[in-house]
């Protein structure tokens, strides 16, 4: 079955929400965007997660499909996204979270509150410190802000955590920050303030909490939120594992088809589903 859509009410946002549904008989898993995405940007997830399971996919009120749907002045704390995780796990009975970038914090601190029909996890591309890497990519990123530098905002993301995507999803990229409304841009800005205060806070120390699986999945080659970094939550998940995507960098199943397929296999795996043989899906189609 095709993806069914609708706006769903969360408190005082309103929530495009996307679902493919393959039965009741199904797991079901919520996806949980990074800081710039949407729903498109979980293409090649979909493509081998769909044939297993019933798939959850949305947009945060200020983006996406749900930005026409709410007031442009509004701003969204990493509080209210967390509160829109947990009525999403609560409306769709979620059994598993998959989570990309910086969605891992609303993700884990959604996990943090224990929502009793989560089974398990998976975060990827996030570690628990801001290394001097992500630092100065987010310095740059509120100057080019601050001052509305559009092509500076749209080339920094190629330039720094998606410089292995292949050509055409850049030019998706690109294309995509330079096109957005100006509160979007203001709500970034807050995203990457509330970002900073949240590392200065540890507010790692919540996530001894989860007492779920949670598989952390990495690329090798990621500067941004590295391998190593990512394998401190083990001081804090006691149920924690970690993988390495080979010769990738940040945005894994994007980046190759030999990522795409390595990132299959392990989620599938953890997930306790036989990986199959699906085709990469082309990066046209996707972009």
């Amino acid at each position: 079955m095709g993806a069914q859509s609708k706006i769903l009410t969360i408190g005082k946002y309103k929530v495009y929400a996307e679902t493919y549904w393959k039965g009741s008989d199904a797991k079901t898993i919520l996806l949980v965007n990074g800081a710039l995405s949407t729903t498109g940007s979980f293409g090649q997830t979909v493509k081998y997660l769909q044939p297993h399971y019933n798939l959850v996919l949305f947009d945060l009120p200020f983006s996406g499909q749900s930005r026409a749907h709410n007031p442009d002045d509004m701003i969204v704390s990493k509080e209210d996204e967390v509160n829109i995780l947990l009525q999403l796990i609560d409306l769709y009975q979620v059994n598993h979270l998959l989570s990309v970038s910086w969605g891992g914090v609303s993700a884990l601190l959604a996990l943090s509150e224990c929502p009793p029909s989560v089974e398990k996890a998976i975060i990827s591309s996030f570690s628990p410190v801001l290394n001097e890497a992500m630092l100065d990519y987010i310095d740059n990123a509120q100057v080019y802000l601050a001052a509305r530098e559009k092509r500076k905002i749209g080339s920094l993301l190629n330039d720094t955590v998606g410089k292995y995507l292949p050509r055409l999803f850049k030019l998706y990229n690109y294309k995509h920050l330079i096109s957005l409304a100006e509160h979007e841009y203001r709500q970034i800005d807050f995203h990457i303030s509330q970002i900073r205060q949240l590392s200065a806070s540890n507010y790692v120390e919540r996530f001894s909490s989860i007492n779920i699986p949670v598989l952390f999945i990495n690329g090798e080659k990621d500067e941004y939120t590295t391998v190593e970094d990512a394998r401190m939550f083990s001081n804090y998940i006691a149920k924690s594992s970690f993988n390495v995507v080979p010769d990738t960098g940040h945005f894994l199943d994007l980046e190759s088809k030999a990522a795409w397929h390595h990132s299959q296999r392990n989620v599938l795996t953890f997930l306790g589903t036989e990986a199959t043989q699906e085709v990469w899906p082309s990066v046209t189609a996707m972009a």
